[in-house]
């Protein structure tokens, strides 16, 4: 006599496919700090189609509290999807999906597999609960290497933080505060009009530390406010003369080197 609540495969000829347990494993994720297991993982385990595995979740409603099975969020979902190679979230062998994939605690799968009437039942819930046990004594023999792994995540995630601030500050509009700016090859104008906005900006003194210093720069110099001093610190070898230097100084005053 059929238990009332049980389902039973659609197709009991089924080739029975053997799920080890290092296979199993494979299906096992953590979400919301648990381990848990797709519906569609799940349904393929005992060779029932999703949408049947789901419909009997329903109709027990009173035998799967949040603990042993709960519906994944939009977000949730993508980041499962993100993990997965070959997506479970997307196989059509159980019909594919129209709504948010349900997933299984160890408990969650206990329970259901009380409820299923197949000749592979019996045996692939073995190896899943067997499968459960060793992920759980993987991940406490593993733990110090996890809480590595999310320390380097939290400071990945602030040094992005800070980096963020550099670069927002490196593409502020050229007309605002001056602090800082890199050129690349070819931005020559740019670079040019730059310094001619920090010098037009200056009100008492300009300082340049140019090793390669030549006369370009006393032409950008002529652009400075009056009575705004200038001096540049270059190697000894520097292209600017000193009659180029007296020549400028009687007319923008005053330019040291």
């Amino acid at each position: 006599m059929k238990e009332e609540n049980s389902i039973t495969p659609i197709n009991r000829e089924l080739n029975v496919v053997t799920y080890e347990i290092e296979n199993i494993k494979n299906l096992i994720y953590t979400v919301r700090g648990k381990q848990v297991m797709l519906d569609s993982d799940v349904a393929m385990l005992y060779h029932y189609p999703t949408k049947r595995i789901n419909e009997t979740v329903r109709r027990n409603k009173e035998r799967f509290p949040k603990s042993f099975c709960f519906q994944l969020t939009d977000i949730e979902t993508e980041n499962l999807r993100s993990q997965i190679a070959t997506s479970s979230l997307e196989k059509q062998n159980y019909g594919g999906r129209r709504s948010l994939p349900y997933v299984f605690t160890e408990q969650g799968i206990a329970m259901l597999s009380g409820l299923l009437k197949n000749d592979i039942a019996i045996q692939v819930s073995i190896n899943i609960m067997n499968a459960f046990v060793e992920m759980r004594k993987f991940i406490m023999n593993n733990a110090f290497v996890f809480q590595e792994i999310n320390s380097m995540k939290t400071k990945l995630l602030e040094h992005d933080k800070k980096f963020d601030v550099v670069f927002d500050e490196l593409q502020r509009d050229k007309k605002e505060e001056f602090k800082q700016k890199i050129f690349f090859n070819g931005q020559i104008y740019d670079a040019y009009s730059l310094m001619i906005d920090i010098i037009k900006s200056a009100k008492t003194k300009i300082l340049i530390i140019d090793n390669y210093i030549d006369d370009s720069i006393l032409k950008m110099l002529s652009k400075k406010n009056e009575n705004v001093e200038v001096v540049i610190l270059t190697s000894q070898n520097c292209n600017l003369n000193k009659l180029d230097i007296s020549k400028f100084n009687k007319q923008y005053p005053s330019l040291k080197i």
